[in-house]
């Protein structure tokens, strides 16, 4: 049965039993009989006056009826007296009376013979008054509090009783409104995708000729690359119905409910037929099993899940039209079982996008935004080299807020500049105020990169120098504008960035005579890549071509656990003395490059201190040795 028709059959019965509970409210109140209380003393009274016509006696109280005559009919003080008695309508003839304890029994009911009363004894059924409070009310408060508790903890009043039904969601197709033009910067796994929406759309094409469409999609790539927006786009191409869910929500801590919610999802996927289901962060549930339960063996939750996972792949016919997708960004951790063909037949590497990609993105997410006319988005994209889908799209966003922040008509290229700054460096420490004496170091520290940067031949060109503190530990920055993506470097290139690296720490040298702590990240920047072209690149001669890590276990990979070291201690001997030497090399070039333009960079600082930043014509003229002229000034 699907979980819509049990949802509608437990609302209609809680309708009807409400409906119920009111309609006997109700009648119980409507057709009551109408009583009035009267004190002991006033039955008395009655009854010795011939007024009592029966009366019925239970344990706890007497209830009866009074004669037609004594009902109160004219204005005498009887008439009054019973007025009070039997209310103020004077219609009413049934009372009741509380019996007084230690009352004689026999004489009551000698007296009532007296007077020729009808009386019955009356056994008083407590079966509803303890039904009702003994557990009725019990229960309703205990269903109350449980209701309460379920809800807090984020499930609804039956979450107790579906831990094996699937927490996925389900977009209709009327819900999907993402398709291929709402996605830029990976056409090539937009490509590939293409041919998974025509397998949905037009299967026969490919069958006729005996091909099997395939079972699973992997999506790979690092985060906010655009692998959920990519599967959604698949959906809405397609127009089918699309099941998402994280890995994560499989597993819980008892055991056996991950593979029934893996059972219940493919069930369902079936039933709605053809459509896409989409498994988000796969890793949560398909790491190896080589290292899951060490080397000795082991059943655990997540094992259990995964395998049934594989089950339910080679179960399924993908000729009904349902496809599996998953995204992950740590495919070297899944196991080889969910790799193979017949299971994730299609692997799609979803890359941080290109110069031009990263154009298209911004173009994307800037239809929504009002743009000034001298934002350039090429320039943008050209800054921000390595930077993902997300980020791309939390630049334009942030842009936007910094100019409607300042009550600006439309957004212009220096609040991209500023999102720019806060996102790769962080927000700008106005608090943060620096001595004089500091700001001096920081200034000459920064014109020192720049002024390496503009004399060697393979370094980006520089965009822009700041001695505006920013983030937690950022004082100062240069900003280098990359003329081109690259994607293989040479030995010069290299070298030259080193020489980059190291050009803050040797003009303090060469100004104050000593060193701070300011190239502390520089330095260790400095030290990560000489040690890459040691023991990655090959590109040292006394260590040779051969290249040198740590074997890391499979199931060991991505989890920061360090492996075993695979060369001797003689070779790691070598590789840190060549690694010191590529550094002392690089020093000794720097300090020659900025010992002959120390003139610039005392200038050039000055010059920086005075504007706290340093870009476009001001910056060349500093860099060059040239004076300001009063129009850069300005």
């Amino acid at each position: 049965m699907k979980p819509r028709f049990n949802q509608r059959i437990q609302f209609s019965l809680a309708y009807v039993l409400v409906a119920t509970l009111v309609f006997l409210l109700l009648q119980s109140w409507l057709f009551a009989p109408r009583t009035v209380e009267i004190p002991m003393s006033k039955f008395l009274e009655l009854l010795r006056a011939d007024k009592v016509e029966r009366v019925a006696l239970t344990e706890r109280e007497i209830r009866g009826v009074a004669r037609p005559d004594a009902l109160p009919t004219g204005p005498s003080g009887a008439g009054d007296r019973l007025r009070q008695w039997l209310g103020p309508g004077g219609d009413v003839r049934d009372f009741t009376v509380t019996r007084i304890p230690g009352i004689d029994e026999q004489r009551l009911v000698a007296e009532l013979e007296q007077h020729r009363v009808e009386f019955s004894g009356k056994i008083e059924s407590t079966f509803l008054r303890d039904l009702f409070f003994g557990w009725i009310i019990p229960l309703g408060v205990m269903v109350a509090i449980w209701m309460f508790l379920m809800r807090r903890v984020g499930g609804g009043p039956t979450q107790a009783l579906s831990f094996g039904r699937s927490k996925h969601k389900i977009f209709d197709r009327k819900e999907l409104k993402t398709t291929f033009a709402d996605v830029a910067g990976v056409d090539e796994a937009k490509a590939e995708l293409v041919e998974i929406v025509d397998f949905l759309t037009n299967p026969k094409k490919y069958q006729r000729l005996g091909g099997r469409i395939p079972k699973g999609v992997l999506l790979v790539g690092q985060p906010g690359t655009g692998k959920t927006l990519l599967a959604r786009a698949v959906a809405g191409e397609a127009d089918v119905p699309f099941f998402t869910l994280s890995g994560s929500e499989f597993v819980e801590m008892f055991v056996g409910v991950g593979a029934a919610r893996v059972r219940d999802l493919f069930e369902q996927a079936k039933d709605k037929a053809p459509c896409i289901v989409f498994i988000d962060e796969l890793d949560a549930i398909g790491k190896s099993r080589a290292g899951a339960t060490g080397f000795v063996g082991g059943h655990d939750e997540r094992e259990q899940t995964l395998n049934q996972l594989l089950a339910e792949m080679d179960g399924f016919d993908s000729s009904k039209g349902v496809i599996l997708m998953a995204a992950t960004n740590r495919p070297e951790v899944l196991d080889q079982a969910l790799l193979r063909p017949g299971r994730f037949d299609r692997q799609i590497v979803v890359d941080k996008p290109d110069v031009r990609g990263r154009e298209a993105i911004l173009r994307l997410h800037a239809r929504a935004v009002v743009l000034a006319p001298d934002v350039d988005l090429g320039v943008i994209a050209a800054r921000t080299p390595g930077f993902a889908g997300a980020d791309l799209a939390n630049i334009v966003n942030e842009a936007a807020l910094l100019a409607a922040r300042k009550e600006k008509n439309a957004v212009g290229m220096a609040d991209f500049e500023e999102a720019i700054d806060r996102l790769v460096a962080g927000l700008e420490k106005k608090s943060r105020v620096l001595s004089e004496k500091e700001r001096d170091i920081v200034a000459h520290h920064e014109m020192g990169h720049a002024l390496v940067a503009t004399s060697v031949a393979h370094a980006d060109p520089v965009h822009k120098v700041t001695i505006i503190p920013r983030g937690v530990a950022a004082l100062g920055m240069t900003y280098q504008l990359p003329t081109e993506d690259r994607f293989l470097l040479t030995r010069a290139e290299l070298d030259d960035r080193l020489a980059v690296l190291l050009g803050g720490r040797v003009a303090e040298e060469l100004v104050y005579g000593e060193v701070s702590t300011g190239a502390h990240n520089d330095l260790e920047r400095a030290t990560e890549l000489a040690r890459l072209m040691v023991t990655k690149y090959g590109m040292s001669e006394r260590v040779g071509l051969a290249t040198y890590g740590e074997r890391v276990p499979l199931f060991l990979k991505g989890t920061g656990v360090g492996g075993e070291r695979d060369f001797s201690e003689a070779t790691a001997r070598a590789i840190d003395e060549e690694v010191r030497a590529m550094l002392d090399r690089t020093h000794d070039r720097v300090r020659g490059i900025l010992t002959t333009k120390k003139s610039v960079l005392v200038a050039a600082a000055q010059e920086l201190k005075r504007t706290e930043t340093l870009e476009g014509e001001r910056l060349r003229s500093a860099l060059a040795g040239e004076s300001p002229t009063e129009e850069i000034r300005r």
